[in-house]
């Protein structure tokens, strides 16, 4: 089967030969439900579960009958690890939950020609719904879940571009941290009821001294210089962050990259954040799926017909929730066409709402333009 055709089917319908990949990306096994949540059900004759930390691991092994052919707490070591499945990594999968420090444990089992399974963590109702909880039974408890074809899965980056989208991350941070900075010197002035400053600190044309003289008190003049280099500081530091990521994304994707950018309202660093964030478009079966992971859509709840509410807001990808949402702004601003057709819908459904469904309606254009490999059309976008 094509890679091509593949893509387009469900992930339950993928057929494979030969030698299955390591990681959860390309896979043979899980099955997608109607929820969208996918297990992993390829049967082992081996199911190593590990509660994996910064300095330590619990690791548990099952046979594919049931019992437990290994259980011992070991040090987060990669020699140790490869020490304790020796004898049974024939035919062995090897699962953890999705914690911060599952990378290296990830690439070891990709270089070793291991399975490696990613669970998620907000899915695990069977590990963190117990009455007694220890890393020895949170171990045994994923090597459970593995054999039983139960284990739900999160998505292993990756990793070629993990470190890109890391940076990415720790951009924003930064951009966070400059927005905080310049926050406190507004609210500062606000504090001694000075005058308004009169330009916005953003433009670095537009700091300067007088802003920490207009202060009597040597203490805060300092504290006000010292944020102002600070600024100074994240905007060089930001800068060249951001040359670096445009580079990255010119030799990663840059045909993607550039149909990214050419929908009204993403410009290069939302068109970054969403070409490193979802990394392939291939891993959404159908577009919904896209929408949840998204944070686009709500989730219904419903019990013998009756609607009972929607599902969790924050499930699904915060920094995807975020660009959508800023392009739909930047979208409307730039855009008369779609600021007429959002002003129909917040009359219709109210503001808030209408530009929830100007998001999701974005997020789908973003799906469609990035599988068909094709640009924005703005006269589609309206009429669809």
């Amino acid at each position: 089967m094509s890679k091509e055709i593949a893509g387009l089917l469900p992930v339950s319908a993928w057929k494979f030969k030969g030698t299955y990949p390591t990681t959860m990306r390309d896979q043979d096994g899980p099955s997608l439900g109607r929820t969208g949540s996918m297990n992993y059900n390829r049967q082992h004759q081996f199911y190593c579960g590990v509660d994996l930390h910064a300095r330590s691991m619990y690791v548990h092994v099952l046979d594919h009958k049931g019992r437990t052919r290994f259980d011992e707490d070991l040090p987060a070591d990669p020699g140790e690890f490869l020490h304790a499945i020796q004898p049974f990594r024939k035919n062995l999968v090897v699962g953890c939950e999705c914690m911060f420090a599952w990378y290296w444990l990830a690439d070891l089992c990709e270089d070793e020609r291991l399975p490696f399974v990613l669970g998620h963590a907000l899915a695990m109702k069977h590990i963190h719904g117990g009455k007694a909880k220890s890393d020895q039974i949170d171990a045994g408890k994923l090597a459970g879940l593995l054999r039983g074809g139960l284990f739900p899965m999160a998505y292993v980056y990756p990793r070629a571009k993990r470190q890109t989208r890391d940076l990415l991350r720790r951009r924003s941070f930064f951009v966070r941290q400059r927005t905080q900075l310049i926050a406190h010197i507004v609210n500062t002035n606000s504090q001694f009821n000075l005058p308004p400053l009169p330009k916005r600190l953003t433009y670095a044309a537009n700091r300067s001294d007088e802003i920490a003289t207009r202060f009597r008190d040597p203490s805060t003049q300092l504290m006000i210089r010292s944020d102002l280099a600070l600024i100074d500081d994240y905007d060089r530091q930001i800068a060249a962050l951001e040359r670096h990521l445009l580079k990255s994304a010119k030799v990663d994707d840059p045909v993607t990259f550039g149909f990214l950018r050419s929908a009204p309202g993403i410009g290069p660093i939302l068109g970054l954040i969403l070409l490193y964030e979802i990394d392939t478009i291939r891993r959404f079966p159908e577009v919904g799926n896209f929408l949840s992971y998204s944070r686009l859509v709500r989730c219904e709840r419903s019990s013998a017909g009756k609607v009972q509410g929607f599902g969790p807001k924050k499930i699904g990808n915060a920094h995807l929730k975020w660009a959508f949402s800023e392009a739909a702004c930047l979208m409307k601003r730039c855009c008369p066409a779609v600021r007429s057709w959002s002003q129909r819908q917040e009359k219709k459904r109210g503001k808030r709402k209408g530009l929830s469904v100007l998001e999701a309606k974005l997020g789908r254009a973003v799906y469609h333009l990035w599988r068909r490999q094709q640009a924005f059309d703005l006269k589609r976008f309206l009429n669809s």
